[in-house]
């Protein structure tokens, strides 16, 4: 390790920038460090903004992390908010860096640059955008801006432009204030990178707690009220009113200093940079939002702005930046994600079944319900696990959990299992912790695991609930098989019910020559259902995969 005192400069703080300043100061605190941001605040939670809007979190200060005045006792390490990089001179090897109080330029020299820039939210180009009470959420100011302007008005519409995570956490959080809240989606489903048979049951919980969700509409403008603020939002379905609108269709990698000095982008739009953080210019590296990942399953440039990635990339970057021998890689990630909306929760790691396609894979995928721990002890909620694997050699390439339960600890799993290649198989028998507090005997991923090998070997075939009305109006039959009071508490329109213990009995009302489709309440009786027919020579029977606890669409 050198004790050369070297200039380290880092554009950017929050995740990425703090992250690196840190971690190279601790592998070099010979180090001189400056860390540059045009924000008041160097590091601070983006993801608890919404948190603070609702009032779970009461205080502006709980977001903050770091003060700039904590690096500098903590390290030594020298912050310079409210300053904005200008531009870099690459040859040279000199930012210029305004300050924004005084007004005036500053070259400062470096011999190594870190840009974690990070990202800035969309604002599509519509009509209206300039009017009062048009609001964007990514920093504390935009939070505090919002939650001042709420603080005894009488705001009660609320219109929330995307679906994502943020724009859901938002309409969740001002709903809980008692504000009417209208989520508008451009996509067919919120929550575009999760799969839609996983992203309708979201859809159906949040309009059970009283949003109204609406999906493939996209916004066209904003009116006014005649007071020079929002009136109603122009859609393509028509006007909606709102007292005021939260713009939350995503963010854009914040690349036009490295633009402007020769730094390739790369096919995402973000900095292209190697498995050492390197961009292309030499000394100068790239983390967090602004730059570019590789996808672990795919190989490819994917683009991920999460917190995680942002801290994981400003890491390596830092132990590369400090000139280590042995250096650090980051050979990619998966995208894993969690969210909480009311009541459900929802994970993601690796290939959306649409994604997988898309790349090429042939797939298999299979639904599985089951409790998080053990169904009699106390607090059991159940979850449904979806898995997407390759039909060629059995691998894991995507899951997504949700439910109540608890859906963290089987997405970490699953994205473990993923990063290392493994196949179903050794999913199903990996040696997980079990007691009922935690667990059931079986737990979630093992059984769904279980089912997916019994799929793939053929010994069932399944229908997703998203191809159910489609399979019944080519003449499928849906035979219901769990007990008349279950039945009549809540069944899918169109079905028959014939009870597992009548269905030998009865089995002369079912016509040989239609499909038949068992369904019960998580799939078990079904699969039952299924091997009793095939010994009396049905040939066309399949299972609904995760009987009605999987089905997103209206009951009877």
């Amino acid at each position: 390790m050198s004790s050369q005192k070297q200039k380290l400069l880092i554009i950017g703080g929050v995740a990425a920038g703090t992250k690196a300043a840190a971690k190279a100061w601790r592998e070099n605190p010979y180090l001189e460090i400056t860390v540059v941001t045009k924000d008041q605040h160097i590091s601070y939670a983006g993801c608890g903004l919404p948190y603070y809007i609702g009032g779970v979190i009461r205080e502006e200060r709980e977001l903050l992390v770091k003060k700039p005045e904590d690096f500098h006792v903590d390290m030594g390490i020298k912050v310079l908010n409210l300053h904005e990089a200008l531009k870099i001179l690459p040859d040279e090897k000199v930012v210029i860096v305004k300050d924004l109080v005084s007004g005036k330029n500053i070259n400062m020299p470096y011999d190594k640059l870190l840009l974690a820039t990070g990202a800035y939210p969309f604002v599509p180009p519509l009509e209206g955008r300039e009017l009062g009470n048009i609001f964007t959420l990514r920093t504390v100011t935009d939070a505090s801006a919002l939650k001042n302007k709420l603080t005894g008005s009488n705001l009660r519409k609320a219109v929330i432009i995307g679906g994502g995570m943020i724009g859901l956490e938002i309409a969740e959080n001002l709903t809980l204030l008692g504000i009417k809240a209208t989520v508008i989606e451009l996509a067919l489903h919120v929550l575009p990178p999760f799969d839609r048979d996983v992203a309708l049951h979201l859809e159906k919980h949040l309009r059970e707690k009283g949003v109204e969700v609406l999906t493939g509409i996209s916004v066209t403008g904003f009116t006014d009220n005649g007071l020079g603020e929002v009136g109603a939002v122009i859609t393509s379905a028509g006007a909606i009113k709102a007292d005021f609108a939260v713009l939350s269709v995503g963010v854009r990698p914040n690349v036009e200093l490295a633009r402007q000095c020769g730094i390739n982008l790369g096919t995402t739009g973000a900095i292209a940079v190697n498995k050492k953080m390197e961009t292309n210019i030499k000394d100068i590296y790239a983390a967090g939002d602004c730059a570019e990942n590789i996808n672990l399953i795919t190989g490819k440039p994917v683009w991920y702005p999460m917190g995680s990635n942002a801290n994981k990339t400003g890491r390596v970057a830092a132990i590369n930046l400090v000139g280590d021998d042995a250096g650090e890689v980051l050979e990619g990630v998966l995208g894993t994600s969690v969210v909480k909306i009311f009541d459900l929760k929802l994970a993601k790691t690796g290939l959306s079944a649409r994604d997988a396609i898309a790349s090429g894979y042939e797939i298999e995928t299979v639904l599985v319900p089951s409790p998080d721990r053990a169904h009699y002890y106390p607090g059991s909620r159940q979850i449904i696990t979806k898995l997407i694997v390759e039909r060629k050699n059995h691998r894991v390439l995507g899951a997504q959990v949700f439910g109540e339960g608890t859906v963290d600890k089987p997405i970490d799993i699953l994205a473990t299992a993923i990063t290392l290649g493994a196949s179903v198989e050794q999913v199903a028998k990996l040696d997980l912790a079990y007691a009922p507090p935690f667990s059931t005997a079986i737990s979630s991923t093992s059984l769904a695991a279980n089912v997916m090998i019994n799929k793939m070997q053929g010994k069932f075939k399944g229908v997703n609930p998203i191809d159910l009305k489609e399979r019944m109006d080519a003449g499928a039959v849906l035979v219901d098989i769990r007990v008349e009071e279950e039945y009549f508490v809540r069944a899918i329109p169109g079905s028959i019910n014939i009870p597992l213990g009548e269905l030998l009995s009865r089995v002369d009302e079912l016509d040989r020559t239609k499909g038949i489709i068992f369904n019960c309440k998580v799939g078990l009786r079904s699969y039952n259902a299924l091997l009793k027919l095939k010994r009396l020579g049905f040939a066309n029977v399949s299972i609904l995969e995760g009987g009605i606890a999987a089905y997103p669409f209206e009951t009877e």
